[in-house]
């Protein structure tokens, strides 16, 4: 699974690891993912979505009808 939020359009970012020596190698930043199912009245039927833990916060405040129609108009695969 990729480490990508569909509501948010979060991706991994990079930085570095710093030891207490200041030693500095790469690292990678992954966004908290979860796989969660909703059912969308709106299209009659489940939705199985890749989330961020801000993006279920999302969905809980402005509600699953608003933000699956939001995904379809910028075109995200349902």
């Amino acid at each position: 699974m990729a480490a990508y939020c569909q509501v948010t359009q979060t991706t991994p970012q990079f930085g570095h690891k710093v030891s207490h020596a200041q030693n500095k190698t790469k690292r990678r930043f992954d966004p908290n993912i979860q796989k969660k199912t909703y059912f969308v009245p709106s299209l009659g039927r489940k939705v199985t979505l890749q989330l961020s833990a801000r993006g279920i916060k999302i969905i809980d405040v402005r509600g699953i009808d608003s933000v699956i129609s939001e995904l379809l108009a910028r075109g995200e695969k349902i």
